[in-house]
C-alpha cells in the first residue's frame, strides 16, 4: 500500500501533548462521565493480579479521575445482578475491560481462536459441553463453583472445567461481564450480552478498521506499531485498512517513522492542565516501551518478573508524571497506613515537588496517613524530597 503524503507535520513537542490529551491526561478530567468515561474514551484498560497500591484497573482511572472511590470503581466496570452490562473481558492489548459497544468488533478474533488448532491446555473431553450445559442451568458460575480453578496448587495448572471455560470464552459461547472477590464470573454470552450486540455478523476487515481507528483515538498519535500494539494487532492488518480508517498520516519530528494522527486531535491545540500522579506500568500511556522512549524519552520497563538481584528500579516501580512529562519512578508499598516508598528514582532537582505531590496524594488514595522513604537513588536528593513530603502534608 502507498501511504498518502503527509499534510500535516507535528513538532515532538506537539505530538507529545496530543498524545497525552488523547489519553486523558491533558486538560479538565470528564469528572461527569466517570470511570466508564474513562474506559470509553481509553477503549481498553488492562487487567493485572498484581496489587500494591491497588490493581491496575483502579490506577488507571485513578491517574485520570483523581481519588475516584474504589467501589465506584467496581461498580463501573462489572455488572451486579441482573443489571445491563457495561463491559466485558477479553483479549485485547493483553487481558482488558472492554466497552460492551465493541463487542462485535472483536468478532475476528472470536473467529480466530475458534479456528487456532495449538492451546497451551489440552481440553478433556466431554469437558466443555459439560461448562456450557451448566452454565445454561445454573449460571452465573464461577470456576470454582464450576468444579474448581486448579488440579494443584501451581498457577498454570487448571482444572478441566478451567481450561473448558476459558476456551469457551475466547470463542465468545461464553463472556464475563462480572467479578466477585476478584474472581470471574462466567455467563453465557447469549444471555449476557445484550441482543442488538450479540452477533459476529462484521466481517475481518470492518473490525479492523474500526479497532485501528479506535486505537488512533485513543493514542491521538501513533506510527504503525503503536497503533498495532493497541489492540494487539498483526502489522499486515493494520496496513490493510489504515488507508480507509479515518486517521490521517502526519510527519512528527524525530520520529523517523510514518504516523497517523486522529484527525479531531489535530483539530484545536492540546491544552490545558496536566495531571501530576503515579501512572500504573500497565497504563495505556506508557504500556508499550518503544513508544515511551520516542514520546518521552523515558526508558520503562515491569520489573516484578526480574530476580530481584538484576531489578534497577524496583518491583512495581511506577512512573511519575508531571507537567506532560515523565520525570521519575516510585516502587511503593503499603504498610498499615504508611505509603512505603522502596526506591524513588529522580529526573533531577526539579522533579522533587512533583513526586512529593503524586505521593501524597496517592497516599491518601489509599487511606494512608503517612510517608516514608526507605531509597532514593539520588543520595543528595533525600532531603530536599523528605523537606517537599514535609511541607506538601503541612
Amino acid at each position: 500500500m502507498t501511504t498518502p503524503r503527509p499534510t500535516t507535520d507535528l513538532s515532538a513537542a506537539d505530538a507529545r501533548r496530543i498524545a497525552l490529551r488523547a489519553q486523558g491526561l491533558l486538560g479538565s478530567p470528564d469528572r461527569r462521565a466517570g470511570v466508564r468515561g474513562v474506559l470509553r474514551h481509553l477503549g481498553a484498560v488492562q487487567l493485572d493480579t498484581i496489587s500494591v497500591l491497588a490493581r491496575s484497573h483502579e490506577l488507571i482511572p485513578y491517574a485520570r479521575l483523581g481519588a475516584v472511590g474504589r467501589k465506584a470503581v467496581e461498580r463501573a466496570y462489572w455488572k451486579a445482578g441482573s443489571a445491563h452490562p457495561h463491559t466485558f473481558e477479553y483479549w485485547s492489548h493483553a487481558a482488558c475491560i472492554l466497552p460492551v459497544e465493541e463487542w462485535p468488533h472483536f468478532a475476528f478474533r472470536r473467529r480466530a481462536y475458534r479456528n487456532r488448532p495449538h492451546w497451551n491446555h489440552e481440553l478433556p473431553d466431554g469437558a466443555y459441553d459439560q461448562v456450557i450445559k451448566q452454565l445454561r442451568a445454573e449460571g452465573p458460575l464461577t470456576a470454582t463453583e464450576l468444579g474448581g480453578a486448579k488440579r494443584t496448587s501451581e498457577w498454570w495448572d487448571w482444572s478441566g472445567a478451567k481450561v473448558a471455560v476459558e476456551r469457551a470464552l475466547m470463542y465468545g459461547e461464553v463472556v464475563c461481564v462480572e467479578r466477585r472477590g476478584w474472581k470471574r464470573v462466567y455467563d453465557l454470552a447469549e444471555r449476557a450480552i445484550p441482543q442488538e450486540l450479540l452477533h459476529d455478523e462484521l466481517d475481518d476487515t470492518e473490525c479492523l478498521r474500526r479497532l485501528v481507528r479506535l486505537a488512533g483515538q485513543s493514542l491521538g498519535v501513533g506510527t504503525r506499531a503503536d497503533i498495532a500494539d493497541y489492540h494487539r494487532l498483526k502489522g499486515e492488518q493494520v496496513e490493510a485498512v489504515i488507508a480507509d480508517s479515518g486517521l490521517v498520516p502526519v510527519t512528527v519530528e524525530g520520529w523517523g517513522k510514518p504516523a497517523w494522527a486522529d484527525p479531531a486531535a489535530l483539530e484545536t491545540p492540546p491544552r490545558g492542565r496536566h495531571r501530576t500522579t503515579l501512572l500504573s506500568p500497565f497504563d495505556s500511556l506508557v504500556w508499550e516501551r518503544a513508544r515511551t522512549e520516542r514520546i518521552f524519552g523515558f526508558t520503562h520497563r515491569l520489573e516484578a518478573y526480574v530476580p530481584k538481584p538484576k531489578r534497577v528500579y524496583g518491583y512495581f516501580a511506577m512512573p511519575v508524571l508531571a507537567g506532560g512529562r515523565l520525570v521519575g519512578r516510585v516502587d511503593p508499598a503499603r504498610e498499615g497506613s504508611t505509603l512505603v516508598a522502596r526506591q524513588v528514582t529522580l529526573d533531577g532537582p526539579k522533579a522533587v515537588p512533583a513526586v512529593a505531590q503524586a505521593l501524597w496524594e496517592a497516599a491518601s488514595w489509599v487511606d494512608c496517613t503517612d510517608v516514608r522513604m526507605e531509597r532514593v537513588d539520588a543520595p543528595e536528593l533525600r532531603e530536599p524530597l523528605a523537606k517537599e513530603l514535609t511541607r506538601t502534608l503541612g
